[in-house]
């Protein structure tokens, strides 16, 4: 048997991360076991779903590098299908047309609650010989009244649901659009997925969902329904808790292999290990050893994984990411040193992206104003002296490397008797406006002698134009 899984996200909104680890999960198990992992868009709520979503959900899906072998299917494509279906399932006798009113529902529902009785419907048109004139009528299947469903659930066992428990639901509107729960059967039977991966809050549809498989003689997929994912509070996690958007975590500086890494942690564990390679994601991940329990989301945890992969990324691939940032601040990057050459510098310094463009601006942007505290304490008076010592003797330099340029620091420090922060600082602020920076002499050689030869100048002239004032 070939493995077949698939995310069917909604696009109602933007891919959040309850969703990318259930499309994480599926493509996991389908790369562990040489199979294939379908996209599937499922956009038959037509007032919700919008072009928007579904191009947040591909982006997300991009990002993540979640490929996908085959799709993404769309379910509005997929409507004179449905129809087919639905008209099999009224002639082998597995549904009906139902005219009741809202009222009347409404009504029905009243009573079984004043009885104490669970609201549902109760089949009142099952049996109906004539259809009711000037009614529009849904159309319900028509769900087995005795025995019982058993969900074969990988991460929660045999789960039994009572038939007498299920009403007859609608799986076609008066307009004739069909429903989520016969939508899903169809296209997992016509896809042939043999595994259904997907949150636990839809465990209730599934013996629904079974009994219309079953009623088209079709093999029913085996299920596994994975556990929420909770904030830090234990409440369901959502917009409250923070970002809760795959792409707002690409907006605040995380690789996606740090999110990834964090999210198959989310329910899933090898012994005491935390830190997984993709690699060793598909060679030690399996559904079955997915916890029962929810899962507690940790951006501190999450932030410690990022920290970790962008130190220990080759800096090919943080630059490749890093280029996004630096355009957000307005910043092209080909237009200074190697943005490869900047990530060395800065990879051990950063715990996200946006952190590390930040304090990279100074390598592409001049710097026109310096941040208070550090100017107050760096570039006093006396300061002037010493940077234009340091610009006359870095402008005689033959060779513009890291090693000579330390050289005249350390020779100007002991020539004034002063330490080297005394000189190396003003410099510092000159060239980055404040009082961080990498080693300043490998700053200074990436920045280049223009470059940091004019911020010097300027910092200069800043002095003498306060002492003036």
């Amino acid at each position: 048997m070939t493995i077949r899984t698939r995310f069917a996200p909604s696009p109602t909104g933007y891919l959040h991360v309850g969703g990318a680890r259930t499309a994480l999960f599926s493509w996991l198990y389908a790369r562990k076991h040489g199979g294939q992992f379908i996209l599937r868009i499922e956009d038959t709520d037509l007032e919700r779903s919008t072009a928007e979503s579904v191009n947040a959900i591909l982006e997300g899906m991009t990002w993540l590098g979640l490929e996908y072998d085959e799709g993404p299917f769309y379910q509005t494509h997929r409507f004179d299908r449905y129809k087919e279906v639905i008209a099999q399932l009224l002639e082998q006798g597995d549904a009906y047309y139902c005219y009741c009113s809202k009222e009347e529902l409404e009504e029905l529902r009243e009573q079984q609650r004043a009885n104490k009785e669970k609201p549902r419907y109760d089949g009142r048109c099952r049996h109906l010989q004539a259809p009711k004139e000037g009614v529009q009528p849904v159309i319900r299947f028509k769900n087995p009244t005795g025995g019982s469903v058993i969900v074969n659930d990988v991460v929660r066992g045999n789960v039994e649901f009572q038939n007498s428990e299920l009403d007859d639901l609608i799986i076609a509107r008066p307009d004739g659009t069909p429903t989520y729960n016969l939508t899903v059967v169809v296209d997992d039977l016509d896809m042939g997925l043999t595994h259904v991966i997907r949150g636990d809050d839809h465990l209730n549809n599934s013996p629904r969902q079974i009994n219309i498989f079953k009623a088209l003689g079709a093999e029913v997929p085996i299920f596994a329904h994975l556990p929420m994912i909770l904030g830090d509070d234990g409440a369901r996690l959502s917009k409250r808790h923070g970002a809760v958007s795959v792409m707002s975590y690409r907006d605040e500086g995380f690789l996606p292999e740090a999110l990834l890494n964090y999210l198959v942690r989310l329910g899933w564990s090898h012994g005491d290990q935390e830190i997984f390679s993709i690699d060793e994601m598909v060679s030690l991940f399996d559904i079955t050893d997915v916890n029962k329990s929810a899962s507690s989301f940790n951006t501190d945890k999450l932030l410690w994984l990022n920290q970790h992969y962008i130190k220990t990324s080759s800096p090919e691939h943080i630059a490749h990411h890093l280029s996004w940032h630096m355009g957000t601040l307005d910043i092209d990057p080909t237009q200074g040193p190697s943005l490869v050459e900047v990530v060395k510098l800065q990879q051990e310094r950063a715990k996200t992206l946006v952190e590390m463009a930040s304090n990279s601006q100074f390598f592409y942007k001049e710097v026109t104003e310096y941040d208070e505290k550090a100017a107050k304490k760096n570039l006093k008076q006396a300061s002037a002296e010493i940077l234009e010592e340091m610009y006359q003797r870095l402008a005689g330099l033959a060779e513009w490397k890291a090693e000579p340029i330390h050289a005249h620091i350390k020779e100007c420090s002991v020539a004034r008797e002063i330490g080297m922060g005394k000189v190396a600082q003003p410099i510092r602020v000159a060239i980055t406006g404040n009082t961080i920076s990498p080693p300043l002499d490998v700053t200074l050689e990436l920045l280049g002698s223009e470059r940091a030869l004019s911020a010097i100048r300027a910092a200069v002239a800043w002095i003498k134009d306060r002492a003036e004032d």
